[in-house]
């Protein structure tokens, strides 16, 4: 089979990370007998230096006629002025409207190998194994009124507006319940029902859905709850449905429980097939939910997994290619329990291998 995939590697540490998650789509293509045909995009500060925006026009095309992106990161210190009038983080704002990337899919595994690099007691993480799925589009980051401004008396002022519909909190939990039913059968929706009307209105239609899925116990929990309890008791959560705020809040927070932010993959999604209600292709995104960590971009420490098992979910959700992406899962286990780690996950006794050491290991078991 032949796919086309659209690298979009980024700032920072993103070539970096990409770079080793092509090596290992390389692998699978030797081992599969698949061909892989890889396009490069600019975004994020990169193509705000070249061209003055964050997503040029050509570049949200390209991944519109192609078959799925591969995405780095985005962002920096250049370009990280209070006033700048164009962020690196833009683009992938608007890659994700663009493409109507609506659900942001972000698994957290715990490995066994490398339970002490937690800072969280290793008997609350010997089976934690969850989703967090987060809405996209939606909420703070795209509602309208969004602007900032002085009064007469000079005094700045800034607002932000919280704003869902029905038929997005309904796509969304809708995605929730089919994900728990293929797993533990098991959906925890959170919110803050009681101070915000948003809140009210998705917990609603999240408890109207609920009834086409009988078969799956939901739970509604306060976001700050969550947050509590995301730490103490992770083993009890199977899915998490969350609106934009408070999803992109929880899964970062996740991150602590497998120890680095450099191992957790996500794919951004409009749907759980690879066609739209209409018929029509979709195009999903997939990239690792680190930033571009500038501070160590260069430096060949960066850790790949997160990208690496974003490859992974790619093979799986646009591709349909299970064994593959099952193959790159457990060349990643079995390098993380012959004691491979990079810096960010790596104890004093263990050896440390630089990011190319490790992209390497992981492709060469495959």
């Amino acid at each position: 089979m032949n796919y086309t995939v659209t690298v979009l590697p980024g700032d920072g540490i993103g070539p970096e990370v990409i770079g080793e998650t092509i090596k290992v789509f390389e692998s699978i293509s030797s081992r599969y007998g698949h061909q892989f045909n890889f396009r490069t995009g600019v975004i994020g500060g990169a193509a705000i230096d070249q061209f003055g925006t964050a997503l040029p026009d050509d570049t949200l095309q390209m991944c519109k006629d192609t078959d799925a992106v591969l995405f780095g990161a985005v962002g920096g210190p250049k370009w990280d002025h209070v006033n700048a009038a164009v962020r690196p983080e833009q683009g992938i704002l608007a890659i994700r409207k663009g493409l109507g990337l609506y659900a942001n899919v972000r698994p957290v595994k715990v490995y066994p190998a490398i339970i002490n690099s937690s800072p969280i007691k290793p008997e609350l993480l010997q089976n934690v194994d969850m989703i967090i799925l987060r809405e996209l589009t939606g909420g703070l980051y795209f509602g309208k009124p969004k602007k900032r401004w002085k009064t007469p008396t000079g005094k700045r002022r800034g607002v932000d507006t919280l704003k869902y519909t029905e038929e997005e909190v309904e796509r969304i939990v809708r995605m929730g319940f089919e994900m728990a039913r293929a797993r533990r059968k098991r959906l925890t929706s959170t919110d803050k029902f009681n101070v915000l009307e948003s809140s009210r209105m998705w917990r609603e239609v999240t408890t109207e859905v609920a009834t086409d899925y009988p078969d799956v116990e939901l739970e509604h929990i306060l976001a700050d709850n969550l947050a509590m309890q995301i730490i103490q008791d992770p083993e009890r959560f199977d899915v998490i449905v969350a609106e934009n705020t408070f999803g992109d809040i929880i899964s970062d927070e996740a991150s602590v429980l497998c120890g680095s932010l450099g191992m957790l993959p996500s794919a951004s999604l409009s749907g759980l097939t690879s066609t739209s209600t209409s018929g029509s292709p979709t195009v999903s995104l997939y990239e690792p939910i680190h930033g571009s960590a500038p501070d160590i971009a260069g430096k060949g420490i960066a850790n790949p997994i997160g990208t690496i098992l974003s490859g992974a979910m790619l093979l799986r959700y646009s591709f349909g290619l299970h064994e593959e992406a099952n193959a790159i899962e457990a060349s990643v286990e079995g390098v993380l329990a012959e004691g491979y780690r990079t810096a960010d996950i790596a104890s004093v006794e263990d050896t440390v291998v630089s990011t190319r050491e490790i992209g390497d290991v992981i492709a060469g078991s495959l």
